[in-house]
């Protein structure tokens, strides 16, 4: 996907973003919940599209977005800026480190984010790209051990992952006191299995819901939950 984005709600404009809009990204915005969230962080917004999203569905919740990515900032506040949701989303050109350091009260009813998942990976060799999408463990011990710091008592921080880093961060959970309340296993194809989990974490400890979302029936068929799950922003469904 590439340039302008047309949702039916509001248009997202890709330009100097280096990680453009994905299935990754959509699913995160129409599944990541909370009890009517106030406040609510998106770590790494990249063209803002998990961010409008979230100010599309719930409707008096004031949105950060946070990206380190300062062509990617400015494209995002752009984006919040044509959308009827300008009032409510607010863009920090600045990595979470230093939003978190220069507001250490701020606490959310939701954070979510789609973050660089390829831990102990090769490197890409377009430099934004690498930091959009490759990491290693310390930047999950210091996202984990951030948010943890600003969750609200009830709240709750949702990110989407592959398994095998899914896996990797359970020992982060226990270090930082923070939980695995719910769970959604996404698969592409009925027969294939699943790629991506949508995990998300709160303070409380909770019993682990877990759940399972398919995005195909066959190879040019959505299915039906993921047509019902993004028929409010796509023009095509």
């Amino acid at each position: 996907m590439s340039g302008v984005f047309k949702f039916k709600q509001f248009e997202v404009d890709q330009a100097g973003c280096a990680m453009k809009i994905n299935t990754d990204g959509v699913l995160l915005g129409a599944l990541a919940d909370a009890d009517q969230p106030k406040n609510i962080l998106d770590i790494g917004t990249g063209t803002g599209v998990i961010a409008l999203m979230l100010a599309q569905r719930f409707g008096t919740a004031e949105i950060d977005a946070v990206e380190i990515d300062r062509q990617a900032a400015e494209t995002a506040g752009r984006n919040f800026d044509n959308s009827p949701f300008a009032a409510k989303l607010t863009t920090y050109p600045i990595g979470f480190e230093q939003f978190f350091a220069e507001n250490p009260g701020k606490k959310y009813d939701l954070i979510v984010s789609n973050p660089p998942f390829y831990i102990n990976s090769l490197t890409s060799a377009q430099k934004n790209r690498q930091v959009a999408k490759h990491s290693d463990i310390d930047f999950f011990k210091t996202l984990i051990g951030q948010v943890s710091r600003h969750l609200h008592e009830v709240g709750i921080f949702c990110m989407i992952l592959p398994l095998d880093t899914a896996e990797e961060l359970l020992p982060l959970y226990r270090k930082y006191d923070i939980h695995q309340q719910k769970l959604v296993y996404i698969r592409s194809f009925p027969l294939s299995g699943p790629h991506r989990v949508m995990v998300c974490l709160g303070l409380q400890k909770t019993e682990i819901k877990e759940d399972k979302f398919l995005i195909y029936e066959s190879k040019d068929s959505y299915s039906s939950e993921y047509i019902k799950l993004l028929q409010p922003y796509f023009i095509a469904f």
